[in-house]
């Protein structure tokens, strides 16, 4: 395997509009919920972490969002209060995780079901795939009913967690038990209009990685804008497939309309791995171990090439190529310029609103940029 890294030196730390924190790495976490917050309308939109005890919901938190290694979430302690986590993963998706404890009672007097539900995003349930998940079930059909009666637009996701030790056939078939179970549940109380998404997961691979990567992308009201920007420039640029990374969590918070392939993605998330390990190792002492400049190639032995750019502060363009569309290089720069300046444009308009009025004035926002770059009007073919 062939690598190229560069990393010209950064003078000073530049600005850009909805840039990410300073520092590497996410905001405080393991903060006390506080249930005098402020109005949750106006606060970041929120993800819940709900299921039953030690179904694997902190370490899930853990390993995406604070790059603990799988095999120290061992040590957790088991959640017994809520816990706030403040993400600010880019300008696109600024977001709250509250993990619940297991043993949630949603009856009790002293739980505000309006508080907490009314400004939802999403609500993760985890499920244990290898104990026995009837109770599971049952939890997560009282869990989402709740929900769904104070917040009808929040997405509900379920991850069939710890599926590791599972062989495939054993996946699949758990997989298609729960999916039938909770259905029926949500049929029998006439809940058809309640929509659960279900995803495999594990700490110790990247579907983890990748279901987050979803549930998340259902925040972004810009998606269609992202995706159609990653299409115009991937087909004018002879890319096979690329994503638009967060580099701290591995996120991906968009990609081209083409099938996501798991080893692909694996890939990338390697890649970024590298760039990040290289650039602590041999980077300059005052700088990050990601700037406005970080670029990186890597030459695998099957003539493939992974391309990595800097688009924003801890936000980078991963593609995958072939080695001969990789000579035309220069083609690829100039696109991804246009590229890089479309999606700030993008953030500059985000960054001026908040609310419907955020959305519905970004997408017009989101079509000026895409009016605006050249790489969308195919002049730089």
């Amino acid at each position: 395997m062939n690598i190229q890294y560069e990393e010209p030196t950064l003078g000073s730390s530049y600005s850009v509009v909805g840039s990410f924190p300073k520092s590497f790495g996410y905001g405080g976490e393991d903060q006390d919920l506080d249930p005098e917050e402020s109005n949750p309308s106006a606060s970041r939109p929120r993800i819940l972490l709900m299921g039953l005890r030690r179904s694997g919901k902190s370490s899930i938190q853990k390993v995406v969002f604070h790059k603990m290694s799988p095999n120290e979430t061992l040590f957790l302690e088991s959640t017994n209060k809520i816990y706030k986590d403040d993400i600010s993963s880019s300008s696109f998706v600024s977001f709250q995780i509250w993990d619940f404890p297991g043993q949630v009672d949603f009856f009790d007097p002293t739980f505000d079901s309006e508080m907490i539900f009314k400004g939802t995003g999403a609500l993760i349930f985890v499920i244990d795939a290898q104990d026995d998940y009837m109770e599971a079930l049952g939890r997560l059909h009282l869990t989402v009913s709740r929900a769904y009666k104070v917040n009808p637009d929040i997405n509900f996701e379920v991850f069939i967690h710890k599926v590791d030790g599972l062989s495939d056939d054993h996946k699949i078939e758990t997989q298609r038990d729960v999916h039938q179970r909770a259905n029926d549940d949500l049929a029998d109380a006439s809940l058809d209009k309640l929509h659960l998404s279900f995803y495999l997961t594990s700490i110790y691979d990247h579907s983890i990685f990748e279901a987050f990567s979803k549930v998340v992308q259902k925040l972004i009201p810009q998606l269609p804008t992202l995706e159609n920007l990653l299409n115009i420039f991937i087909s004018h640029s002879g890319i096979e497939k690329a994503f638009l990374f967060d580099v701290v969590s591995k996120i991906y918070i968009a990609t081209d309309s083409s099938p996501v392939d798991m080893q692909s993605y694996e890939l990338c998330c390697d890649m970024i791995d590298v760039v990040i390990d290289v650039s602590c190792i041999y980077g300059l002492m005052d700088g990050g171990a990601y700037d406005d400049q970080s670029l990186a190639i890597i030459k695998l032995n099957n003539s493939t090439v992974l391309y990595l750019k800097e688009v924003t502060r801890f936000l980078a363009l991963v593609c995958i190529l072939r080695e001969e569309s990789f000579e035309r290089k220069g083609l690829i720069d100039y696109n991804f310029h246009c590229f890089r300046k479309a999606i700030h444009e993008v953030f500059e308009v985000g960054s001026l609103f908040d609310g419907a009025v955020w959305t519905s004035a970004t997408s017009s926002g989101t079509k000026q940029a895409a009016q605006k770059s050249p790489v969308l009007n195919g002049s730089a073919v």
